[in-house]
């Protein structure tokens, strides 16, 4: 399935074993799947889900937020039960970016402007139509066919 950042976001009451595991089941992933991506031990999706824990170590975060495709900041919001900025669209670096793989947690940071590896400015819309880019699930704009990746020469 295909979850657009601005349904991923979570909701202000929503536990954190709960936004994992909606985030989770969106996405049509089994716990061992994202424990997998998230490069996390599946026993720790178990408690996160089931409530045994509401906290999340840096590698833990960073993992999730990866393997989910979500900013930082959502897991960041939905553990100290606080509101968050919604995010408009996904950010990554034409360069850098390999399609198919995960976005680095560091370009979907709200702060983040730059890529931190070469400094490319960082997209958040088509370079060729300028709509917003919703999904990096293809490598194509759905508006005007272009590659997201930047063609190096």
């Amino acid at each position: 399935m295909n979850l657009s950042i601005t349904d991923a976001a979570p909701s202000q009451s929503e536990t954190l074993g709960r936004y994992i595991q909606r985030i989770r089941e969106a996405l049509s992933l089994t716990q061992l799947e994202l424990s997998i991506k998230a490069g996390i031990h599946v026993q720790t999706i178990r408690k996160i889900e089931s409530g045994a824990t509401s906290r999340l170590s840096q590698k833990g975060k960073s993992g999730l937020a990866a393997a989910l495709q979500l900013p930082q900041e959502y897991l960041d919001a939905v553990t100290k039960q606080t509101s968050v900025e919604v995010v408009s669209a996904l950010k990554f670096c034409p360069r850098c970016w390999v399609p198919g793989t995960t976005l680095d947690p560091m370009w979907t940071s709200l702060r983040s402007k730059y890529c931190f590896a070469c400094g490319t400015t960082l997209r958040d819309r088509c370079g060729s139509c300028n709509e917003p880019i919703m999904s990096l699930k293809f490598r194509f704009c759905p508006y005007c066919g272009e590659s997201y990746k930047q063609q190096i020469h």
